[in-house]
């Protein structure tokens, strides 16, 4: 089979799109809520889950012949928190602001729902050139939400994108103020429900018949 065979391309692009782990399959959300208040943290959040979805996917792909199945979730954390563990010492080593922003969120990476499930549901039973397709596109797919969601936030909660001032000084001259509502988490909520009904709105393979 063709490395980027029609289905290869599709494992990849699915997530991107038509069955987003966040908007589709719901999962994930927690941290989409929980740091999506400035780009940046969103940012390293999205690449960091989409290298150990991807990474561990590959070697849990490689591995799946000779893992027992009665500990086979055992070796799958074993495996995720290594590549967190890692991916975590090299956020302190050099993107230390970042990590403290991202603070206990980077270690909960070893529960989230889509690298559990996608480990579970593809790796367990694919090879591992597909595998690490899958993790990417599944990675991301979630960190495509994650800037969206955290662009709409910084942008109009504080008028700054990576922490630089865009909304020009003469807009807050004339009574434009930033809405501090969009820097809470409920406001996040609020921004991937509304992603969530545009997908679906186009899309008819989404709505409920």
């Amino acid at each position: 089979m063709s490395l980027f065979s029609k289905k290869n391309k599709e494992v990849f692009t699915a997530p991107l799109g038509k069955n987003n782990p966040v908007t589709v399959q719901v999962l994930g959300i927690c941290s989409a809520l929980a740091v999506t208040a400035q780009l940046k943290p969103a940012i390293v959040m999205g690449l960091s889950v989409t290298i150990i979805v991807a990474l561990s996917n590959l070697v849990i792909s490689l591995l799946r012949k000779t893992i027992p199945n009665r500990v086979r979730i055992i070796i799958q954390l074993v495996v995720v928190a290594a590549l967190v563990t890692i991916v975590s010492e090299l956020l302190k080593a050099f993107a230390y602001d970042v990590s403290v922003q991202l603070s206990v969120y980077i270690g909960l990476i070893i529960t989230n729902c889509i690298l559990m499930g996608r480990l579970e549901a593809f790796a367990m039973s694919n090879k591992p050139w597909e595998s690490l397709l899958d993790g990417l596109g599944n990675g991301l797919g979630y960190a495509k939400i994650l800037v969206i969601v955290a662009f709409i936030r910084e942008l109009f909660g504080s008028g700054c994108l990576f922490g630089y001032r865009v909304i020009p000084q003469w807009c807050y001259d004339h009574g434009y103020l930033d809405n501090g509502l969009m820097l809470m988490p409920p406001m996040a909520l609020i921004i991937v429900g509304c992603i969530i009904w545009w997908q679906r709105a186009h899309n008819k393979d989404l709505q409920e018949q």
